[in-house]
């Protein structure tokens, strides 16, 4: 059981890390006002993002991207938060660094504890999604940064792997898509809503987070547009690469065809013309490859090759 909390006057912040059903009983004793569907929600992994309004507290359940090295893919790391008056629960399971820092300093560092949890509950539910929200940037100039190198690359010989790498930025950015749309609902319902357990001045400040989850957004879908188009460029590459490839096939399997022809009738167990001739080898080869070679220099007039 990973459950800690701060004290700060009359403001509790508690913070679970891997929930267990233990926590969630010891969440049941302490807020025995908490909807049983909610606790059991956030033992669940596989919750959209949503907000349950009660009288008394604001149940909210985000995702926020989280970066998977082995897979090359960002996954959906889930918070849940209870928030009212004089409290903040949050819950997760450990791998979202903004949550886990914010929680240390306000441990740690008094200065830190009074400017976070001194202005009631309300400010440390917003620090708390603020932090998730900032912390969606530096992924999105990864993939920016992706996406550049992989403009110089796209027109190497190493088709194979360019449209590798297209595939694995395409499939992020439609996983980052999927994680950040859904969150701009709730802090725009943040921002709009009026609730007498979240301060009223802080409507400015969620409409701050709102513009940058936009801005993200934005970014994710300038992205898109862009990987669209280098797809369809290295598409068009490999197919004229693939044309240069089979031209040269084609040119190759033209020039044998007669010279099958006179391999294979001079194969035949029949009176030929030069039949018994001393020079009779040397002068079929000849004939062979002046036919290859004549045939070469008309496909070249013909800027064939």
């Amino acid at each position: 059981m990973a459950t800690q909390t701060i004290h700060y006057g009359r403001v509790t912040w508690t913070n679970i890390e891997r929930v267990t059903p233990e926590d969630i009983q010891a969440l049941r004793d302490t807020y025995p006002h908490f909807h049983p569907l909610d606790l059991e929600d956030v033992q669940s992994r596989i919750e959209r993002p949503k907000i349950d309004e009660y009288d008394d507290y604001l149940f909210v359940v985000m995702q926020f991207p989280l970066w998977d090295p082995v897979q090359r893919v960002s996954r959906a790391a889930e918070v849940d938060m209870f928030v009212g008056s004089g409290y903040l629960v949050t819950a997760s399971d450990g791998t979202l660094k903004p949550l886990l820092h914010l929680f240390e300093q306000c441990q740690t560092n008094a200065e830190t504890q009074a400017l976070v949890m001194g202005r009631g509950a309300s400010k440390i539910f917003y620090t708390v999604i603020d932090r998730l929200v900032d912390y969606i940037l530096p992924i999105l100039y990864k993939v920016d940064g992706n996406i550049r190198n992989l403009e110089e690359e796209i027109f190497s010989e190493e088709s194979r792997r360019v449209m590798q790498d297209l595939s694995f930025i395409r499939r992020d950015i439609i996983a980052l898509r999927r994680i950040i749309r859904p969150q701009i609902a709730i802090v725009e319902n943040l921002e709009k809503v009026d609730r007498p357990f979240i301060r009223e001045d802080l409507d400015v400040y969620f409409g701050d987070i709102l513009d940058h989850l936009v801005k993200s957004w934005e970014i994710v879908e300038d992205h898109l547009e862009v990987i669209k188009g280098l797809s369809e460029t290295a598409n068009a590459l490999v197919s004229y690469r693939l044309n240069e490839v089979m031209q040269i096939l084609t040119v190759i399997s033209v020039i044998m065809l007669p010279l099958t022809l006179i391999s294979g009738i001079y194969g035949m167990n029949i009176g030929l013309p030069l039949e018994g001739q001393p020079g009779a080898f040397v002068l079929v080869l000849g004939l062979m490859f002046g036919i290859a070679f004549s045939m070469l220099a008309y496909f070249r007039h013909r800027g064939w090759l």
